[in-house]
């Protein structure tokens, strides 16, 4: 395989992801607009796989986890409860020389651009909190328009729905609510690629417990060690993952304790999930801020308490990233990502041999509709059949199916037979068509 320099292989991922489908700059007809990133077709598929993977993961293969979606949009005071308003900010600073503004604390990016300058003295102007919440507004008069906040985070749709879920459910603590959405922050520099960006998607778990310090310690660990092993048994390498535990003055200002999870990228160990011990401060933050009762009754024994909160945090966008990232190879003939099967945007392609023989055409068509009632299958008759497979190993496609004349008619091999061809080793296997379904099946577990 040939290495590329990190520039190089980011370069090349960036190429790849617009040149297929997964990812183009938003607006981009109009020149963009920065932090802001569109999920092309395959990127759609993609994204979307590695969010079913996570919610069956985490809501429908478990007994303590129900599932939320709540709206984008709040009541500002719920942002003024969760602290928000008041801390959720960053230092920023401003180039005396070109008044372009960067966050004070990432001192790479700084020295990166000073360098721009060419040897000129650059000076920087004292650091100023910068907040990151999007402003919004609501109403139909101008002047009389009603200031909102779109979410920063999606954390706070579970908090203030806290009491909602225990009412309306049988579960009972321990037990965690589950959520998948967008978010927005008005990030000062959007970077490397889609990693910071104005505009992502979280897949975040509150789970919730006893207010008890051994409780707290059992599931912090417990979460740290479910989502490594999730993320490897997806197809990252675990060389390339690392926990990053955050000193006392790293933490947020809800955390009692928090690490990320970081990934060995191209631009050095980046995180892309969190999981933070934020005790009672969300719940009991809302209690004040809205003056309702939100503890728990334990029905067991009588007691009621505020619970403490451990979450998991993760960015959709920046897991996607890493997993192409972590796929993506190269060797003389072709360039492949080594996708796991189930995050793939296809998990197969069906081809004729020929594109110009009408019985192949059908017979092939036969397949595929088949195949596309349970699983996303591509179809291709452009060029010859090894310029099919390079073409499906560069969008990770797991297995290429061919219908050739033998499975028409039969006689190098049995007939009603098509070759599957594994886009890691290249190799081939004959399947019987009509068994080709539980095949897949069987390969996608």
């Amino acid at each position: 395989m040939r290495t590329a320099s990190p520039t190089d292989l980011m370069e090349r991922i960036v190429s790849l992801t617009k040149r297929r489908g997964f990812v183009y700059p938003g607006s981009d007809i109009y020149g963009g607009l920065a932090g802001t990133w569109d999920y092309g077709p395959l990127g759609a598929l993609m994204k979307k796989n590695i969010k079913d993977e996570w919610w069956k993961d985490m809501v429908q293969l478990r007994d303590d986890m129900v599932g939320l979606d709540a709206a984008v949009m709040m009541n500002p005071k719920a942002w003024e409860a969760s602290g928000h308003v008041d801390s959720f900010a960053d230092p920023l600073i401003e180039c005396k020389i070109c008044h372009q503004r960067f966050r004070a604390d990432k001192s790479d990016e700084i020295a990166a651009h000073e360098a721009t300058h060419k040897g000129k003295k650059v000076a920087w102007t004292e650091p100023r909190q910068f907040n990151l919440l999007v402003e919004a507004y609501l109403g139909v008069i101008e002047g009389e328009k009603q200031k909102i906040f779109l979410r920063g985070e999606i954390t706070n749709g579970v908090s203030v729905n806290f009491k909602n879920v225990v009412d309306s459910t049988r579960i009972k603590i321990p037990f965690g609510i589950a959520q998948i959405g967008k978010a927005f922050r008005n990030e000062i520099t959007p970077s490397n690629f889609t990693f910071r960006s104005r505009e992502f998607e979280q897949m975040e778990t509150q789970f919730y417990i006893k207010p008890e310090k051994a409780e707290a310690k059992k599931w912090y660990e417990y979460w740290k060690q479910n989502r490594m092993e999730w993320y490897t048994s997806l197809g990252i390498k675990k060389i390339n993952l690392r926990f990053y535990d955050h000193a006392p003055l790293e933490r947020a200002h809800y955390a009692q304790d928090a690490c990320d999870l970081e990934y060995h990228s191209p631009f050095g160990w980046a995180e892309f999930m969190g999981i933070h011990h934020r005790g009672d401060w969300d719940l009991r933050r809302h209690q004040e801020f809205s003056g309702r009762d939100l503890t728990y009754k334990d029905e067991t024994t009588g007691e009621s308490f505020l619970p403490w909160d451990i979450e998991t945090s993760a960015g959709v966008d920046r897991s996607l990233l890493f997993f192409l990232i972590d796929a993506y190879q190269e060797d003389e003939n072709r360039t492949v990502l080594k996708l796991h099967p189930k995050l793939a945007p296809y998990q197969a392609a069906v081809f004729p041999l020929l594109g110009n023989k009408p019985l192949l055409i059908e017979k092939a068509r036969e397949i595929y509709h088949e195949l596309k009632k349970d699983f996303m299958v591509a179809w291709d008759d452009r060029g010859n059949v090894g310029k099919r497979y390079y073409s499906q190993d560069e969008i990770g496609t797991p297995y290429c199916i061919t219908v050739d004349f033998d499975t028409l008619e039969g006689a190098k091999r049995p007939k009603d037979t098509a070759t599957v061809r594994d886009r890691d080793t290249m190799k081939q296997e004959n399947v019987a068509v009509a068994e080709l379904a539980d095949w897949l099946k069987t390969k996608l577990r």
